[in-house]
């Protein structure tokens, strides 16, 4: 992967407000790889074509959807000193800092901007309000609920210049996985930012699920990353028999601080975040990231080339993909396993001879035959 243009580790901790907007806007004029944000200027006729992408955090999703992003933009002939100039910011989870980003971006007039995660959808679209900028967009749950003007009425019902990909995935498959790793899953414990629009799809859609199997929710509300640790204890105490991790940005930013809250318990994460099971979860039933992000690379190199992004349809992707970490049974309260006949439908494990992966389909007893991947 090219190496990115990171600006933003570390700033939310010294700045709240105003100062920290307009500490912010100061330190975008600065960059790691030597660039400044006044590269983003209007090119010559045979300049590379401009591309900010605007990153909302270092999630193991987000960072896989912008790892597909790369691969199809190269191999449509679009890569970084090449065809186009890329200039990468990640607000690492902070969303002052992510719009002040995205002014900056809009303001400097680029060819094209990208955003990974909702809420960097929401900064970007929120200040391109006039459509200066072709904007594609991926990574996103549920882009119609989003408020940035995409509508119901079919794929083209959107802003001109605003065109994406949407990944929602159903709640209800990782709580059956659940189930059939422990039959006796009876109550789920959910943490969850009610600031995030994409969050509240996801919870919503969990607690229907949820009811329909019969399973008992309990919920803690956050309003950012330091305070997951203590809700997640208090939902272990609550009687939670497991954590599950949807579509939230704040609670993923703080994964770790779930999982631990979950072992000191006995009890394990699952969800719908691909990623999660790297940090500790036990299970993890989502869309593929990758290709996600690949299939949001097609879209860029078409309004890249010319394509009006007004004719383009926001789609919607969902490429099933499962991981489990068996490492994570240890110290669980309760029966938890990895039925045999569950490892049929498996693309990641994760054991004690490393990380696997497989073609979907392979007969079980030769599932994760290959070598450990990388």
């Amino acid at each position: 992967m090219p190496k990115r243009n990171t600006v933003w580790p570390g700033v939310q901790r010294l700045v709240l407000g105003t100062a920290c907007i307009l500490i912010a806007a100061a330190l975008l004029l600065v960059s790691d790889t030597g660039r400044r944000a006044g590269t983003l200027a209007a090119p010559r006729s045979n300049a590379p074509r401009r591309v900010a992408v605007l990153q909302y955090s270092s999630t193991p999703p987000l960072e896989e959807s912008a790892r597909g992003f790369l691969d199809a933009l190269g191999e449509l002939g679009f890569r970084d000193g090449g065809r186009i100039r890329l200039t990468w910011y990640n607000a690492e989870a902070d969303m002052p800092i992510a719009s002040a980003i995205a002014r900056e971006i809009i303001n400097a007039h680029v060819d094209l901007a990208a955003t990974f995660g909702t809420p960097a959808l929401q900064a970007v679209a929120n200040a391109n309000r006039e459509g200066r900028v072709p904007h594609v967009f991926g990574a996103v749950a549920a882009p119609r609920t989003a408020g940035v003007g995409i509508g119901a009425q079919g794929p083209l019902d959107h802003p001109k210049h605003l065109v994406g990909v949407g990944t929602f995935v159903q709640p209800e498959q990782s709580f059956r996985l659940a189930r059939r790793m422990f039959p006796g899953l009876r109550t789920i414990g959910i943490v969850w930012n009610a600031a995030e629009s994409n969050s509240r799809i996801y919870t919503e859609a969990a607690r229907a699920a949820c009811q329909a199997l019969g399973i008992n929710v309990v919920e803690a509300n956050v309003d950012n990353s330091n305070g997951v640790a203590e809700s997640a204890a208090s939902l272990v105490a609550r009687g939670a028999d497991a954590l599950w991790l949807g579509g939230d940005n704040t609670v993923m930013s703080a994964v770790g601080s779930l999982v631990l809250a979950g072992q000191r318990g006995g009890v394990p994460v699952v969800g719908t975040m691909t990623g999660t099971v790297e940090k500790g979860a036990l299970l993890s039933s989502g869309t593929n990231p990758y290709e996600n992000g690949r299939e949001m690379g097609r879209l860029a190199a078409k309004v890249l080339d010319g394509i009006d992004a007004a004719t383009l349809p926001v789609e919607e992707l969902f490429i099933p993909y499962t991981e489990i970490n068996s490492l994570a049974l240890e110290g669980l309260k309760g029966s938890w396993h990895v039925p045999l006949d569950l490892l049929r439908e498996v693309d990641t494990l994760i054991d004690e001879a490393g990380t696997h992966a497989r073609m979907r389909g392979a007969p079980a007893a030769a599932a994760f035959a290959m070598k450990p991947r990388s």
